[in-house]
């Protein structure tokens, strides 16, 4: 919807079309909070995520709901600044390559000489070289000191500040890069290149400039996640038990998402065309008793099921980065090589699933603390299996001793004689049987 409101040709039509706000329910763990992040990250939009539960109705203890739009301005700013040195990093590497020859030769050398030397910079062979080079004196961030967590006013005062500063005259150092104080250095190649990108890529980024269009970002494209929704929402059977400042938190939120206008330390932001995805897991009350003029503000309702053995099989095994990868790539920098068959992902998905049917449904966050479980040995005794001698008979008998009931595991060796560790179905079985087993024995306690 966003791209063809942004594609209309008439400026009227563009200016009255708003964002549709979602209102996600689901359990704890089912992917309410990754699916937002993913939307973000796919989109390149400028995201924040929030708990509902952190602010308050003004005049109570805690947050001003305002703040939730100066966090989503604070990594528009960031998320732009990174987009714009992305795009100009390699303009930078190519004037710091330029610089560096310089500091190597010194002006107006031969182009032969020149073009040989620069053939040796990028192979690698002059890193160990050093130069003599300026590098920028790092200074304090003066809105860090000020800014607090509730005090966005000392913010904007300490912006105006920096505002006023840009040609230095105040006696302190700005922050943007171009007029900073600067010393010199006898450094490596390897360890001057980056520092000198830096500097130049704070040189090219237009620091006025990209805070406008981060400010258009956040009011074009960004993105609100508000979790835990329901935890500010007031049960109608106990209505004088309920927090007094809950219905007005939902009170406050409610100009935020129609449309108002923020003010914050880099500039007045327009919430109107920002996009608000409010979560919770609804056990205790419904989204219908939210009030009736936030829920106006929500018209897409998404209800998420919790995830079954199937779901938890795909998250293991679909994604790129998936947990069973991260566990695997860890412990080949040990020289430990891990890999799991089929029936053994399976198994660990089946007990993922269980565990959260008979003690407390944490969705795919079991996964987490299931594979810790079944990882525990080999994680432990990685480092002394690889201490273990180079003959692979009596190497695969110092691994059964380390790892209890490692001859449930099928041991081989890599060409490069590293040991592979492959997790089967029994060894889960083993290693995770109890956890099926155990009840749930907290009801019984006292």
């Amino acid at each position: 919807q966003r791209w063809r409101r942004q594609t209309l040709r008439s400026e009227e039509l563009r200016a009255e079309i708003i964002p549709k706000n979602l209102l996600m329910v689901g359990p704890t763990g089912c992917g309410k909070t990754e699916i937002a992040r993913r939307l973000a990250s796919i989109t390149q939009s400028p995201f924040v995520k929030c708990e509902a539960t952190k602010y308050t109705e003004v005049g109570f203890h805690g947050r001003d709901v305002d703040k939730i739009i100066g966090d989503l301005v604070e990594n528009a700013v960031a998320l732009t600044k990174k987009l714009e040195t992305e795009k100009l990093r390699s303009q930078a590497e190519e004037t710091v390559e330029d610089k560096l020859l310089d500091c190597l030769m010194g002006e107006g050398t031969a182009q032969a000489t020149r073009a040989s030397f620069r053939e040796m910079l990028r192979s690698g062979q002059l890193e160990d070289n050093t130069v003599h080079v300026e590098v920028a004196i790092k200074q304090p961030d003066s809105r860090g000191r000020m800014m607090g967590p509730n005090n966005p006013q000392l913010g904007m005062i300490a912006a105006a500040f920096e505002a006023a500063n840009k040609g230095g005259f105040l006696g302190v150092i700005p922050q943007d890069g171009k007029s900073a104080q600067t010393e010199k250095k006898k450094l490596k190649i390897s360890e001057a290149r980056p520092l000198l990108v830096e500097q130049e890529l704070s040189r090219l980024v237009e620091l006025p400039d990209l805070t406008e269009r981060a400010l258009r970002s956040a009011e074009e494209n960004g993105i609100v996640f508000i979790d835990e929704i329901d935890k500010i929402v007031a049960n109608p059977e106990s209505r004088s038990n309920a927090d007094a400042s809950d219905e007005g938190v939902q009170r406050d939120l409610l100009p935020i998402i129609e449309g108002s206008e923020v003010e914050t330390k880099y500039g007045k932001v327009q919430t109107s065309k920002i996009l608000f995805i409010c979560a919770g897991a609804f056990h205790a009350v419904n989204p219908s008793d939210l009030l009736p003029e936030l829920q106006g503000r929500l018209p897409i309702r998404v209800e998420l099921k919790g995830l079954s053995e199937d779901d938890m099989y795909r998250i293991l095994t679909e994604p790129e980065t998936n947990v069973l990868r991260q566990h695997m790539e860890m412990l080949a920098t040990e020289g430990v090589k891990v890999e799991f068959d089929d029936a053994s992902i399976r198994k660990v998905a089946q007990v993922s699933a269980k565990v959260n049917e008979n003690v407390e449904n944490i969705g795919a966050r079991r996964l987490f603390t299931i594979l810790e479980k079944l990882m525990e040995d080999i994680s432990f005794e990685a480092s002394e299996i690889k201490k273990a001698c180079a003959d692979q008979k009596k190497r695969k008998k110092k691994i059964e001793e380390l790892i209890p009931d490692a001859n449930l595991l099928d041991i081989t060796f890599s060409d490069e004689n590293d040991p592979v560790l492959k997790v089967t179905g029994a060894y889960v079985d083993k290693i995770l049987g109890d956890l099926v087993v155990e009840k749930d024995l907290s009801h019984f306690i006292l």
